[in-house]
C-alpha cells in the first residue's frame, strides 16, 4: 500500500535526551491519524521533523512513496505539508488576510494585491466551513477563530497533509465540536490529517487509526474502531488508568474564601463580575462551571490580586484581602494554578528549578542576606520534579524547552507543595495526558482531605463533576445556582450555563 506519509525509523536527539527513538509512522490518504502519547513523549518533536523544523539523526521520510529530504518548512510546504502549531504563529496587529498571505503575497505590479488576497481567503474559508472574516484583526477574534486562521494559512499554501498539534488545548467545548466538523470537511475534500493529541474522547470521535508513542519509542499503530478509551490509555502510559476520581465524602468546616457583592470591570469598564457572592469551605472542592467568557477569568484575577476590584470584598480565613498585590495574596495563604501558564505561570527564560521556587525563593533557606542559595533551591526543585514526574533533562533546563504538559506539572508542583489554605486551580489539567490528569486530581483531593479549600475553575464539565463536592454555575458574571454534585448532572449544568432555569422537580 502507498502511504501519503511514511516516516521510517526516525531518531532525534537533544542534549541529554533521545526524543524520538527509531519511530515509524505511516499515514494513509484521506484518514485522520492520531499521534497519541503522554506529555513529553516526543509527539511534537516527530511532527517538527516532518515539517522541517528539526533534522533527524537517522531515518527517512517518504511523501507519496518518494523519498524526500525536508530540510526546512519551505520544503515541507512544497511537499503539500502544513502544520497548525499548538501556540499560534500570528501577528496580533495584522488582519486575518495579512497573516495568511505573509511570505506568499499576491502582487499587482510591485504592490500587494490585498483585494485579491481577501477574495481568495474568503473563498477558501467558505469552501471548508471556516467562517472567518478576512478583514478582522487577530487581536479582536477568539482563540478558536485564531486557530481557524492557522488552518487557512496552510490551505492557502496548498497543503494536502495537515498536522494539528494539540488543537483543542485552549478551545471551549463548542469550539471543539466545530473544529471536529472542520476536520471532517477537510477529509471530504481529499486532505489527510495527523492529529497530535492525548484526548482519548476526541480520538474515539474522529480518528481512523492511531500511532502510540511512549517515552520516545513507538508502541504500535491500531485501528481506533477496535479500541476503547481504556485500552488506548493503557498503551499510552503502560499501566491501567482509572477515569473515576476516588474520594471520601467531604466534611467541610469553616469558610476559607468569602466573596461578598463583588463587582469587577474589564478593560472597557464594563462590569464582567456582577455582585457575585461565593463561599468555599475548608475540606471541600467547589467547582465553578460556566461557558468561557462569563467572568471566570476576571473573578480569579480579582481574588489573586491581578485585577482591581470596583466594589465588594474578598476574605481568606477572615482576613480581608481586597486590593492586595499578588505576593501579599500568596502570603495570606492562597495558591494559584493559573489558566494561562505562559502569561501568569512561568518565566520561560528561567530554569525549571527557578520556576518551581518562584513563590518562595526570597524566603529562608533559599535566600540569606539577599543572596540566593542555588544549591538549596535546586535540591528542593529536584525533589518536586521527581515527585510530580516533570519530564526534563534536569532542573537547570529552561522552562520554554519543556512540552506544555510538563510546564503545567512544574506549576502544579510549585503551588500544591506549599499546601495553601486556599488553592485556586484554573484549568489545572489543560494540556495534560490521562496519566497526569489522574495524578493531579489525586493531589487536589489530598489537599481537600488535609482540610484545605479548593476552588476549581474548569471548562471541562467531566472534570468539574468528577472532582467537585459542590458546583457553582456562573453566567453573565453572576453565580446563578450552587448545586451538590451528587444531585446534578451534565444536562442540568449545561442548561444553567446557557442562562436557563433549574427545574427543581427534575432533580432529586
Amino acid at each position: 500500500m502507498e502511504y501519503v506519509i511514511e516516516m521510517n525509523n526516525i531518531r532525534k536527539e537533544f542534549p541529554g535526551i533521545v526524543a524520538n527513538d527509531n519511530i515509524t509512522l505511516q499515514v494513509k490518504q484521506g484518514e485522520i491519524h492520531a499521534l497519541l502519547g503522554e506529555n513529553g513523549a516526543g509527539k511534537s518533536t516527530l511532527m517538527n521533523v516532518l515539517f522541517g523544523l528539526y533534522q533527524p539523526e537517522k531515518g527517512e521520510i517518504r511523501v507519496r512513496g518518494e523519498k524526500v529530504a525536508i530540510t526546512d518548512p519551505n520544503v515541507a510546504t512544497e511537499c503539500g505539508i502544513g502544520m497548525v502549531h499548538q501556540h499560534f504563529m500570528l501577528i496580533e496587529k495584522f488582519t486575518v488576510t495579512e497573516n495568511i498571505i505573509l511570505g506568499k503575497e499576491p502582487k499587482k505590479g510591485t504592490t500587494i494585491n490585498l483585494r485579491k488576497a481577501e477574495k481568495d481567503v474568503a473563498e477558501i474559508s467558505e469552501r471548508y466551513g471556516l467562517k472567518v472574516d478576512p478583514r478582522s484583526k487577530i487581536e479582536d477574534i477568539s482563540v478558536g477563530m485564531q486557530q481557524r486562521v492557522e488552518i487557512l494559512k496552510t490551505l492557502y499554501r496548498g497543503a494536502n497533509i495537515l498536522i494539528f498539534d494539540e488543537p483543542t488545548a485552549a478551545l471551549t467545548p463548542q469550539e471543539i465540536k466545530e473544529l471536529i466538523q472542520i476536520m471532517k470537511n477537510l477529509i471530504k475534500e481529499g486532505k489527510s490529517i495527523i492529529l497530535i493529541t492525548h484526548k482519548l474522547k476526541e480520538i474515539m470521535q474522529v480518528c481512523d487509526r492511531c500511532t502510540v508513542i511512549r517515552r520516545g519509542e513507538g508502541i504500535g499503530t491500531v485501528n481506533v474502531s477496535e479500541m476503547t478509551e481504556s485500552t488506548l490509555a493503557e498503551m499510552m502510559v503502560g499501566r491501567e488508568i482509572s477515569f473515576e476520581v476516588e474520594k471520601k465524602e467531604a466534611k467541610p468546616t469553616n469558610p476559607v474564601l468569602t466573596i461578598k457583592d463583588l463587582i469587577v470591570e474589564d478593560i472597557r469598564r464594563v462590569n464582567v463580575v456582577n455582585k457575585l457572592n461565593l463561599e468555599v469551605k475548608a475540606g471541600e472542592i467547589l467547582g465553578v462551571a460556566g461557558v468561557d467568557g462569563n467572568g471566570q477569568t476576571e473573578l480569579i484575577e480579582a481574588i489573586t490580586g491581578l485585577r482591581s476590584l470596583k466594589s465588594g470584598t474578598i476574605s481568606v480565613s477572615g482576613q480581608d484581602i481586597s486590593g492586595y498585590k499578588p505576593r501579599r495574596v500568596t502570603e495570606s495563604g492562597v495558591g494559584h494554578i493559573p489558566q494561562d501558564r505562559h502569561k501568569h505561570g512561568l518565566v520561560l527564560d528561567f530554569t525549571v528549578g527557578e520556576n518551581i521556587l518562584l513563590q518562595t525563593y526570597y524566603q529562608k533557606p533559599y535566600t540569606s542576606k539577599g543572596i540566593l542559595n542555588y544549591t538549596k533551591m535546586y535540591d528542593k526543585s529536584r525533589g518536586l520534579i521527581e515527585e510530580y514526574d516533570v519530564r526534563t533533562p534536569n532542573e537547570k533546563t529552561f522552562a520554554r524547552a519543556l512540552s506544555g504538559g510538563n510546564q503545567q506539572k512544574a506549576i502544579i508542583a510549585r503551588e500544591i507543595d506549599r499546601s495553601p489554605e486556599l488553592l485556586i486551580a484554573a484549568q489545572p489539567t489543560r494540556g495534560l495526558d490521562v496519566g497526569a490528569i489522574e495524578f493531579i486530581h489525586r493531589k487536589l483531593v489530598e489537599e481537600r482531605e488535609k482540610g484545605r479549600a479548593v476552588l476549581l475553575v474548569s471548562l471541562e464539565l467531566d472534570e468539574v463533576l468528577n472532582l467537585s463536592d459542590r458546583i457553582a454555575v456562573i453566567y453573565n458574571g453572576e453565580i446563578v445556582d450552587i448545586l451538590d454534585t451528587k444531585d446534578t448532572d451534565e444536562k442540568e449544568l449545561g442548561l444553567l450555563m446557557a442562562g436557563g432555569k433549574r427545574d427543581v422537580g427534575d432533580v432529586q
